[in-house]
C-alpha cells in the first residue's frame, strides 16, 4: 500500500522501511533493545539502498540516521530501552529541525535551490513523526 499509494519517492522509501522492519522482527514474540536496533538498522539500510541521499541533503536521512545513532549510543552507555527510545525521539526531532537551514539537494525540493531553505523537509518531518510514534508505542508496551 505504501509503495503504491504515496506519491513521489516517499512511497517506495517508507514501503522499504516498513518491509525491512517487519522482516527483522518476523517470528519474534518480544522486541528488546537489541532487536529494536537491528530493526532500525535494517530499515535505514533499506532506505539507503534505494537512492544516493546522505545526511545534509535535506531528506528523511537527516532524521533517520541521527535517530538510529542516538538509540545505539544510549544502549551502548547502558541506558534502559525506554531511555534509548527517548534518545531516538530527541535526535529525530533535532535532525528534522536541522533541515530548515539546509538547501535541498535530492528530490523534488531540489528544484527550488536556495528557496528550499527556511522550510522543514517533508520527508524528515514525516520520519520524525513515524519514529516518535514507533518509540511511544514501544514504550507503552514496556510496562
Amino acid at each position: 500500500v505504501l509503495m503504491g499509494e504515496i506519491g513521489g519517492s516517499m512511497g517506495p522509501l517508507y514501503g522499504m522501511t516498513f518491509t525491512e522492519f517487519a522482516e527483522a522482527i518476523e517470528g519474534r514474540e518480544a522486541i528488546d533493545a537489541a532487536l529494536f536496533s537491528t530493526m532500525l538498522h535494517k530499515g535505514l539500510e533499506g532506505v539507503q539502498s534505494i537512492g544516493s541521499a546522505k545526511v545534509g541533503d535535506k531528506t528523511l536521512l537527516d532524521t533517520f540516521v541521527p535517530a538510529v545513532e542516538a538509540f545505539d549510543a544510549a544502549t551502548a552507555k547502558g541506558k534502559s530501552f525506554a531511555e534509548a527510545l527517548d534518545a531516538l525521539t530527541s535526535a529525530a526531532d533535532t535532525g528534522r529541525d536541522s533541515t530548515i537551514d539546509l538547501m535541498a539537494k535530492i528530490g523534488r525540493a531540489s528544484r527550488l535551490g536556495e528557496r528550499s531553505r527556511g522550510v522543514l523537509d517533508a520527508g524528515a518531518t514525516s520520519c520524525a513523526m513515524i519514529l516518535g510514534t514507533l518509540a511511544d508505542g514501544a514504550k507503552a508496551r514496556l510496562g
